[in-house]
């Protein structure tokens, strides 16, 4: 065991806390790894705020990279000092999916089976199983995806949750593709990410939909061939009138990406759809909302699918490198959404940035 600083939430609402934490040396099947850099994202403020559960303390951050540490003995696909992002879709390889071969869909992912705890023993809950605001963590060893070495940390550790999020929720989920039309509501880390990855697979238009100016510029800046602000008209009539410029008969685009998760967007991204098109949720709702209401016919009538994406329905052992080579090559601009780079103390003050539109995402550089 060794003991490490960390940034934790102890309790409902009450602000983050750097202590000293204990880290168990690994056991079958875990990892520890030295992080390098994390993403600030809102999860972590969910978590922060309650709206995940209520098994306080948490240890937070989760979208992190950094080098392989020790492995417990049984580990061969990781070893110590090779270059990892960290997921939180351990795959199991035995679960009815992945006996399919559709291991993104796995039913049984998994953390570390030891927990790591405060200095007076008590144990602490992980962010998605990870716990990465923090100079080490300890994590299954299937959490561990090694990429090219020579990467940026703070760059491509948002992969391991916000921009893969994004991304796959446009090309895994939603299928977008050249030819297709996507509009996406919702500009902040997740949803430019969708706008990214839509770019990325030349669909147009790609319809960016947000209430401020600034995140609509950097929808623009990440590939959106139009911007919408919804606060100052309807703008399913907008996503439907822009649409139909491109295609003759459009009513709609082929897939609406909804990265708010609330209802009101949600019911917007139904109707702003074409016939037989996509609505993805991948914007996080509270356990309290419910889907609006919608006469059943309009359900049936418009024909298409509604999908929720969960962690853009990536297979991190697939897609992390891919995602990597890509933004070594130049062609995903991975540093566009580095907006700062901050300390392990400064991660309340980030948490407030989140609400006025100002950063993509702020990364802590743990090793600083």
């Amino acid at each position: 065991m060794q003991q490490v600083k960390a940034v934790v939430a102890k309790a409902k609402g009450a602000p983050v806390e750097v202590v000293t934490i204990n880290v168990p040396d690994p056991g079958p099947g875990e990892a520890v790894v030295k992080v390098q850099a994390c993403g600030v994202c809102h999860t972590d403020l969910h978590y922060r705020e309650g709206g995940i559960n209520d098994d306080f303390p948490f240890l937070l951050g989760h979208e992190a990279a950094g080098v392989v540490e020790a492995v417990g003995p049984d580990v061969t696909a990781v070893a110590p000092g090779d270059f990892v992002i960290l997921n939180w879709r351990a795959v199991c390889g035995e679960c009815r999916a992945c006996k399919r071969g559709q291991l993104q869909y796995c039913f049984n992912t998994h953390n570390a089976t030891q927990k790591m705890t405060l200095e007076d023993g008590t144990e602490l809950s992980p962010a998605l199983g990870i716990g990465a605001f923090a100079e080490k963590t300890l994590v299954a060893a299937g959490q561990c995806t090694k990429v090219d070495p020579s990467a940026r940390p703070a760059a491509v550790g948002l992969l391991g949750c916000g921009v893969m999020a994004g991304i796959g929720a446009a090309i895994n989920t939603g299928a977008v593709a050249r030819g297709k039309s996507v509009a996406v509501i919702g500009c902040g880390g997740v949803g430019v990410a969708a706008i990214a990855g839509s770019a990325l697979v030349g669909a147009s238009p790609i319809i960016a939909v947000d209430i401020d100016a600034k995140k609509l510029e950097t929808a623009k800046a990440m590939g959106a061939t139009h911007t919408v602000d919804s606060s100052q008209g309807d703008p399913v009539e907008e996503i439907k009138r822009i649409c139909a410029e491109y295609y003759d008969g459009a009513d709609g685009a082929d897939v609406v990406v909804e990265a708010v998760g609330r209802p009101e967007t949600w019911k917007q991204a139904f109707y702003a759809r074409d016939l037989a098109g996509t609505v993805v949720l991948v914007g996080v709702p509270t356990p309290d909302m419910k889907i609006p209401d919608l006469p059943l016919i309009d359900v049936f009538g418009r024909g298409g699918s509604l999908k929720s994406s969960w962690y853009g329905d990536c297979l991190p052992t697939r897609d992390f490198p891919m995602l990597v080579d890509l933004y070594q090559q130049g062609r995903l601009d991975l540093d566009a959404f580095v907006s700062e780079e901050i300390g392990i103390d400064d991660i309340e003050a980030a948490f407030e940035k989140m609400h006025d539109g100002s950063v993509l995402r702020s990364v802590v550089i743990v090793d600083r």
